[in-house]
């Protein structure tokens, strides 16, 4: 994943190489008129084309598709402003438009400004784009929606009804922030990454895709599985809810820290009623979690120092982010620490360390390189922070926006870190495990019947 700055540079690189500008906006346009063929299904298509390489690549597109047999119009109400645009713009063979009236039709692609904008779109452009896909049954953006700042998702000066909804975003040569971030992610639609040649430069902003969990070895037992302890605390329903969801992702043992008795209680699931400090100093705990329903009193804050003292790989949600503070973490420990905070502990855990940064992503890592803990920063556009590495994921179902949802994420996180022992991989693993999880649930579910779907879910990913 690239930001703008980074994309012009890995292009820069390739030309360094040999390879020519026109190859790459030839490949990025014709594998987009793959794509835009598909969703045409034989429709006529409308390709509104900047003065740009984005509108470069649209007039590619647009003659890959007329050469296809589809009927192709191309808008341009500005035109070409470079010699790339203009050779591309030579290749459309057919009437080239100077605005969209009646214009009408299945596909409408907008090629207008793409990742090269960093002014707001004026009021007649901004009139066109909506025209044109209010007129057409759906909508096709080449790289990113124009308007929408690539590196930050932010429309850019406007707000995100300002931008179209699309039913598809085509990234060339890498994915880019705002394809998985941002106040514009709900105009995206699904993404898909087009290839045109850029190599992996390593570098530390990467998409997180689902892949496999192993399987317990052969010779495993419930402590090797991983035993999870969850400290309950002033609210028992959430820590059980986070317990059970632990169960069903894998952990070989759960066991429940609590001085409280609920009568929900599952029979499975060993509760631990000795003094806190005690009960962490079993060696055996592979992680322990910390947060659902602990309260926010000085008891609370008590358990949540006795669990960072006790230097077992800790996950720290809810309550516990209320509390959290750089002298609670001050506790000599070299295991891994993964914060789990929605966007209101975030900004908070950032006041209390004294961070801030102008995006969700920028915020998450200094917050990770100021506490030393890996960030799962959680909402529409989850992303996690460990270090300077970011990961990304793709949006998962609005469904999960339930009351006790990221207890249930809680819960799979913990049962993953004592796992793997590596806050990366366990948080990577159980964000797309809850997603998995949300899809088995279907629509309209509550957080127990989420917890529920673990199992399944956990299924799919073996």
């Amino acid at each position: 994943m690239l930001t703008t700055d980074q994309m012009r540079a890995a292009e820069a690189a390739l030309f360094d190489t040999g390879v020519e500008e026109w190859a790459l906006m030839s490949q990025a346009g014709h594998g987009a008129a793959q794509w835009i063929a598909r969703l045409a299904a034989g429709g006529p298509v409308t390709v509104l084309c900047g003065p740009g390489h984005n509108g470069g690549d649209g007039y590619v597109a647009a003659a890959a598709l007329k050469a296809r047999g589809l009927t192709v119009r191309v808008v341009a109400p500005i035109s070409p402003q470079t010699d790339l645009a203009r050779h591309a713009a030579s290749t459309f063979e057919g009437e080239v438009l100077s605005d969209g009236e009646g214009l009408k039709g299945t596909v409408f692609v907008d090629a207008m400004f793409g990742i090269g904008l960093s002014r707001p779109l004026s009021h007649e452009h901004r009139a066109l784009i909506r025209d044109l896909h209010a007129s057409h049954e759906r909508a096709v953006a080449l790289d990113v929606p124009s308007g929408v700042d690539c590196d930050t998702g932010d429309v850019v000066g406007g707000e995100g009804d300002d931008v179209p909804h699309y039913a598809l975003t085509l990234a060339f040569g890498a994915w880019k922030p705002a394809h998985f971030s941002g106040p514009a992610l709900a105009t995206i639609g699904a993404a898909r990454l087009v290839d045109i040649g850029v190599p992996d430069r390593d570098g530390e902003m990467r998409l997180s895709l689902p892949e496999r969990i192993a399987p317990p070895a052969f010779d495993a037992h419930k402590y090797t599985r991983g035993l999870v302890a969850v400290v309950g605390g002033a609210m028992a329903g959430a820590s059980l809810m986070a317990s059970r969801a632990a169960a069903l992702a894998g952990a070989g043992y759960v066991k429940w820290l609590s001085e409280h008795d609920h009568p929900g209680h599952p029979p499975d699931l060993v509760k631990d009623n000795a003094p806190l400090a005690d009960m962490l100093g079993d060696e055996r705990i592979g992680a322990v979690l910390i947060g659902p329903g602990l309260g926010r009193d000085d008891t609370a804050r008590e358990r949540l120092e006795a669990a960072v003292r006790s230097g077992h790989p800790l996950v720290l949600d809810a309550d516990a982010l209320v509390l959290l503070t750089p002298e609670i973490l001050a506790a000599e420990t070299d295991a891994p620490i993964l914060l789990t905070p929605h966007e209101g502990e975030l900004s908070r855990l950032c006041d209390a360390f004294d961070v801030a940064g102008d995006t969700k992503r920028e915020r998450a890592l200094a917050l990770s390189q100021a506490s030393g803990c890996a960030v799962l920063a959680k909402g529409a556009d989850t992303l996690l922070a460990s270090g300077a590495d970011v990961r990304f994921f793709p949006p998962a179902s609005r469904w999960l926006s339930v009351a006790g949802s990221g207890d249930v994420l809680a819960g799979i996180c913990t049962a993953r870190l004592a796992a793997t022992g590596d806050a990366m991989q366990a948080a990577c693993e159980a964000v797309h495990l809850h997603g998995r999880a949300a899809r088995h649930a279907g629509a309209g579910f509550t957080a127990t019947m989420l917890a529920e779907a673990v199992h399944p879910a956990l299924e799919d990913m073996l």
